[in-house]
């Protein structure tokens, strides 16, 4: 049996998130039966992470383990012939023995998009946050994200129905820039994260640009510990799982 290593990339407007769902058409589920297709084997993918509903990939990273013969390169063409065109294989490769996707992980990266924008724009409604006709205070968003940065227990922006892990996770980045006019970007990196954390944290960090919520006051929360179960998380179709490392973090770390 050998181990292969799968990069990914996803829309996920179409599909009940990553994780293979009883009922409900999923992203695993599609890899999947397109990976039995190719091998001609019953083939079941682990995943770096599970992304929500509406939620996208832009670097989910998959393994799974065969005793296909097919050269590890040649699986990125075959999938991508037979794949619908919302997923696509951006790279395969052999993996060493032992090697999991979410297991071997050292740290990932995500991304969220908001549009400040006067009118409404359905072109985009699957891809970004439209927040019309408001003005947010960039300057207190990104004061009030590096309190984020280093070793917290983050269960304050953890949902509940999230499995059982750790609440103690770091963080390495995390920063608001504006990309263009009205196009904002939150860029968030850590060596994990809880279940709708990240859109739980942007919620919070909108909060403080529209000036509802205080810098001391996102701190009193973060430092606090407990978990708030009125918190509303940010839409997940501004979310992108961007990047999953499996070295030891570097800033500015590039993709290999």
């Amino acid at each position: 049996m050998r181990t292969l290593k799968l990069t990914v990339a996803y829309d996920g407007s179409g599909y009940h998130g990553f994780q293979r769902q009883p009922r409900d058409l999923t992203v695993q589920q599609v890899l999947e039966e397109a990976l039995s297709r190719i091998t001609g084997e019953e083939v079941t993918v682990a995943g770096s992470g599970r992304t929500d509903s509406g939620v996208h990939g832009k670097g989910q990273v998959v393994s799974f383990t065969t005793a296909c013969p097919i050269p590890a390169a040649n699986v990125k063409k075959a999938m991508n012939s037979i794949l619908p065109p919302d997923i696509t294989v951006l790279k395969s490769k052999e993996a060493e023995d032992g090697f999991h996707a979410r297991y071997s992980a050292k740290w990932k990266r995500y991304c969220y998009r908001i549009v400040l924008n006067g009118e409404y724009d359905p072109f985009i409604r699957n891809y970004a946050w439209q927040m019309q006709n408001t003005k947010l205070n960039v300057n207190l968003m990104n004061e009030a994200a590096a309190q984020l940065l280093g070793t917290h227990d983050f269960s304050f922006f953890r949902s509940s129905g999230s499995v059982q892990t750790s609440p103690v996770k770091t963080i390495y980045k995390a920063a608001w820039q504006e990309t263009a006019p009205g196009n904002l970007l939150f860029t968030i990196e850590g060596d994990g994260f809880l279940y709708r954390m990240v859109r739980n944290i942007v919620w919070n960090l909108v909060e403080v640009g529209l000036g509802n919520k205080t810098v001391a006051r996102f701190k009193e929360e973060l430092d606090g510990a407990e978990r708030h179960f009125k918190i509303s998380p940010a839409p997940p179709q501004g979310l992108y799982l961007d990047y999953v490392g499996y070295s030891e973090y570097l800033p500015q770390k590039s993709d290999k």
